[in-house]
């Protein structure tokens, strides 16, 4: 009995490091730089002035991100690299995505585009009604 509950124990370890393994590759950055990965977390705050919205950008330089805002429609995109050194380490957990992002929103009409700048790991943009 003993030797049956050692072969059950050895297949669920097996089994768990081939999972960790899939894990691992799974979750590897993306070598291409052309097609987003992620999709950056977005709030959007209406205000007596406009529309502010925050785009979650940690560790993303601003020289990295492309804003475009045509139409009603803005486009974050751009590239978050992971470091060159921690790229030879071995992983043991990647959270935070890397490679290539795209975020579009909507903007209601009548809005225009102030200006946008980086701070805290954010891009902050601006929106005002046109003719104020």
């Amino acid at each position: 009995m003993r030797e049956l509950e050692d072969i059950m124990w050895m297949q669920a370890i097996d089994m768990l490091e081939r999972a960790e393994r899939l894990q691992r590759r799974f979750f590897q950055p993306a070598r291409s730089d052309r097609q987003p990965l992620w999709q950056p977390p977005t709030d959007v705050f209406e205000t007596s002035e406009g529309l502010q919205i925050v785009v979650a950008l940690p560790g993303v330089s601003p020289e990295a991100v492309r804003v475009i805002f045509s139409g009603n429609v803005l486009m974050v995109s751009g590239l978050r690299r992971l470091s060159a050194d921690l790229q030879t380490g071995h992983i043991h957990r990647l959270e935070i995505p890397y490679g290539a992002f795209d975020r579009r929103l909507r903007v209601p009409d009548g809005l225009t585009l102030q200006g946008w700048e980086m701070r805290d790991g954010c891009l902050h943009l601006s929106f005002r009604q046109q003719g104020v």
